[in-house]
């Protein structure tokens, strides 16, 4: 195994090379090997990544779904919180709620 020492400018950047590296691990220890072995040794060919990379993608459009509805929920909660009279408050006629 390689080691690198780097200077980063941008926390942002480092989280995100911090995650690769944690991704790389989970997947050396979930498939014993590295995706550079993979590819050398032939275990899998373009139309097998071709086909990870869509199964990613697809997979990544059902999150952003599912987060787009989750704070569409959370947006409606918050809109009832703000609209909504207090305990023991009652609304007066001709009010937004």
């Amino acid at each position: 195994m390689k080691s690198k020492t780097i200077k980063f400018r941008d926390p942002v950047v480092e989280n995100v090379v911090d995650k690769f590296v944690s991704r790389s691990d989970v997947g050396f220890a979930k498939y014993g090997q590295s995706m550079h072995n993979e590819r050398t040794t032939k275990q899998k060919d373009l139309a097998g990544y071709l086909n990870d990379i869509q199964e990613e993608l697809m997979d990544a459009i059902l999150y952003i779904q599912a987060a787009r509805e989750e704070l569409a929920e959370q947006e409606d909660l918050n809109i009832l919180s703000v609209n909504s009279p207090l305990p023991g408050e009652d609304l007066e006629y001709g009010s937004p709620v």
